[in-house]
């Protein structure tokens, strides 16, 4: 009999809260990742919720120039990965691919791919109905600068062109940085209405209706309000939603600040900003990724530059405020991505830049990160999604 396979975690996908406890057994992961040095591509691996260790060495899954984020179908049919190409790389071309997975051995297969209209595509979600594919062209360059994507889904999980494209002005508040609009990930509300579109190079995050009626044409039209404003110079990164739709968190970047909102009918009110690289110098300001636990008491946001660390925040159950618990160092240079695994038990760390997966044991009671118990060699690591059982 067949079985079928659910997300708990889309790690690192922004508009998915954390994991449900699950049996302690042997999970797959998919690990995305850049290709200029010796990796070819998305790799496999086996991971041991007993032990916090994978088993075997990493296998090819596809050869991909850049894979860097990875987003799976409600029903993990289908994955979808963003080619974060862009001038100067082997393939100039940003690109969108689709890729069905085999549901008794995960065994990927290519469905088609097509171009993002935009350089260096550094993120994607799936719209709530499955219809759309939205995805965050983030443009390293200041001409075209960054731009949101949507691209129409079919049912058998093949991608068609982008039917429509929205580009931000930016902030210019950093002439080398924000010269022109990166837009950095994209995220839909709980409800499914809504579409939010964190602008690294702009400091604000951008708010759509989402229209699954729309046929393909248009669907996405400003909100009101059109945007929420950032602090001048914090570059916004990844948002990430509370199980209960009533909360967001979203990181900054260029500031390694963390900002809290209240959530309600397509509106974020912030009610807290933590700071957690006061006093520190530049180079320790690069915020990253954000991922919460599956009981919504803890949320760990990733610093990289010269800080290289994880800090585990405590959460207020009633305003979903941030209390600093920890820091933890990631024992490797830029920690881009990370996951909780399906048991909760263990942290999975991409470390791109020391080219390893790290990874940490965590205590479901109190939050805290406790010792390293692996690391394994894989080139460049930028993502990491479970395929999880059901």
């Amino acid at each position: 009999m067949m079985r079928k396979f659910w997300p708990l975690l889309m790690a690192g996908s922004v508009g998915a809260m954390s994991v449900q406890a699950a049996p302690a057994e042997t999970y797959e992961v998919l690990v995305g990742s850049y290709t200029a040095g010796t990796s070819e591509g998305i790799y496999r691996l086996q991971f041991d919720s007993r032990t916090g260790r994978f088993q075997g060495p990493p296998v090819l899954a596809a050869t991909a120039d850049n894979p860097s984020w990875l987003t799976l179908s409600e029903d993990q049919k289908y994955l979808f990965v963003v080619n974060e190409n862009g001038p100067g790389q082997k393939d100039a071309v940003g690109r969108v691919s689709s890729y069905s997975i085999d549901p008794h051995n995960h065994q990927l297969t290519l469905i088609n791919q097509v171009q993002s209209l935009g350089n260096e595509p550094t993120h994607s979600s799936v719209a709530a109905d499955g219809r759309h594919l939205f995805v965050a062209n983030y443009s390293v360059v200041e001409d075209p600068g960054g731009s949101l994507a949507v691209l129409p889904v079919d049912a058998e999980g093949k991608l068609s062109a982008p039917v429509q494209l929205s580009g931000h002005p930016a902030s210019r508040v950093n002439p080398e940085r924000q010269a022109s609009n990166h837009v950095h990930s994209v995220v839909s509300s709980p409800d499914g209405k809504y579409v939010f579109v964190q602008d690294l190079g702009a400091d604000k995050v951008f708010a759509y209706r989402y229209d699954p009626k729309a046929n393909h044409e248009l669907p996405l039209t400003p909100a009101n309000p059109v945007s929420v404003q950032l602090p001048p110079g914090s570059g916004p990164r990844h948002l990430l939603f509370s199980a209960d739709g009533k909360h967001a968190w979203l990181t900054t970047e260029m500031s390694a600040q963390v900002a809290v909102f209240d959530y309600k009918d397509g509106q974020l009110t912030q009610t807290q900003l933590v700071d957690y690289a006061a006093g520190q110098p530049l180079s320790d300001k690069a915020g990253a990724a954000l991922h919460a636990s599956s009981d919504g008491k803890f949320l760990y946001v990733s610093n990289r530059g010269t800080a290289n660390h994880i800090v585990v925040f405590g959460i207020d159950p009633a305003t979903a405020h941030l209390k600093e618990l920890q820091r933890r160092s990631v024992e490797g240079d830029h920690p881009r991505e990370f996951s909780l695994d399906p048991s909760g038990r263990f942290l999975l760390i991409a470390n791109q830049k020391s080219n390893e997966i790290v990874v940490v044991e965590r205590d479901p009671e109190t939050g805290l990160l406790g010792k390293t118990v692996q690391k394994l060699p894989i080139d460049a690591p930028s993502d990491l999604k479970f395929l999880v059982r059901q």
